[in-house]
């Protein structure tokens, strides 16, 4: 009976080393993105947050075509005009408004702090998504969400008692831009649902690159980009291609092979990952406020995200996010 339950040594040698990979692809990638705070922010200095976000949006678009010239080649699919409008709000919300506030964010706050804040997200999904009426929250995770608002409001607390109001403003400006990304996500689902991940994203890439072109055109225009050593150079293509395109994508290989559900809970090793760097790299130094804030901030991210759904039967049409 055993043998017959069990696979052949052959055939589940190929699944356990897609595991492996992905999980080894998935480790790399947290410290990819943990070191991108302290990346950008040494980027900012040299060409402005501005100039930042006008070689990426000449960038990303360009492999956002790539992509699409992989996948359908020179006959990229038709959509109605509907679906075209959807996708140009996903567009603003994802890159004017996320990115935006994200780079602005992370230049005057700090590469800790930043990755801390953005790890957020999940909590403002849940709240966007009870407030639509998709999903229902147990006890447990509004329990949670109370959890990581205390915790942000001590973290938080160990600036705006310093007097650091620059570095206070920018974590607010990231609390903005992690409810504009859980805006993205939740108005995405039903475009991913109908048309692939790959479409929706290099679609709604190439229609939200415009305006921020045009609102980051004097910025970009007065950097003396031939005067960059090849440090910013390196840092941009680090910053851009490996970490926000080439990053995602492996990312959705990661959360294809192991589940979303055993994928999602190593995002909570960037903010640890990005405080290490930030210290190695720049002597960014934590207090006690601050360690505790954010540990108790990750805790009821956690506690929300991941809760039990609860055993009562819902009404039809309403789900529980884990």
């Amino acid at each position: 009976m055993s043998s017959l339950a069990s696979p052949p040594p052959d055939a589940a040698a190929g699944p356990a080393t897609r595991e492996r990979a992905a999980l080894l692809l998935a480790a790399a990638l947290i410290l990819v993105w943990g070191s991108n705070f302290s990346v950008q922010k040494m980027i900012f200095t040299a060409l402005s947050p501005g100039g930042f976000l006008f070689a990426r949006y000449l960038i990303m678009p360009l492999c956002a075509a790539l992509l699409l010239w992989q996948r359908y080649g020179l006959h990229w699919p038709r959509l109605p005009r509907a679906e075209w409008w959807a996708l140009l709000r996903l567009g603003l919300l994802g890159h004017l408004l996320h990115v935006g506030l994200v780079t602005y964010g992370i230049h005057w706050s700090t590469a800790f702090s930043s990755a801390l804040i953005l790890a957020c997200g999940p909590i403002f999904t849940l709240l966007l998504l009870r407030w639509a009426g998709l999903e229902l929250l147990t006890r447990a995770q509004v329990a949670g969400v109370g959890v990581a608002c205390a915790g942000v409001l001590v973290f938080l607390s160990d600036k705006l008692t310093g007097g650091h109001w620059q570095a206070g403003s920018g974590d607010l400006i990231l609390l903005v831009a992690a409810s504009f990304f859980s805006a993205y996500t939740v108005a995405a689902k039903p475009l991913i649902e109908r048309h692939g991940g790959v479409l929706v994203m290099a679609y709604a890439t190439l229609l939200g690159c415009v305006p921020v072109l045009l609102l980051s055109w004097p910025a970009g225009l007065a950097v003396d980009w031939a005067a960059q050593p090849l440090a910013i150079w390196a840092g941009l293509a680090y910053s851009v291609l490996l970490s926000a395109f080439v990053g995602w994508l492996v990312w959705g290989w990661i959360n294809a092979v192991r589940g979303v559900a055993r994928t999602a809970p190593l995002m909570y090793l960037m903010p640890p990952v990005a405080g290490l760097v930030a210290w190695f790299a720049t002597g960014e130094g934590y207090t006690a406020i601050k360690l505790g804030g954010a540990a108790i901030t990750l805790a009821g991210v956690a506690i929300a995200q991941f809760a039990h759904r609860p055993r009562d039967p819902l009404p039809e049409g309403v789900t529980v996010v884990d």
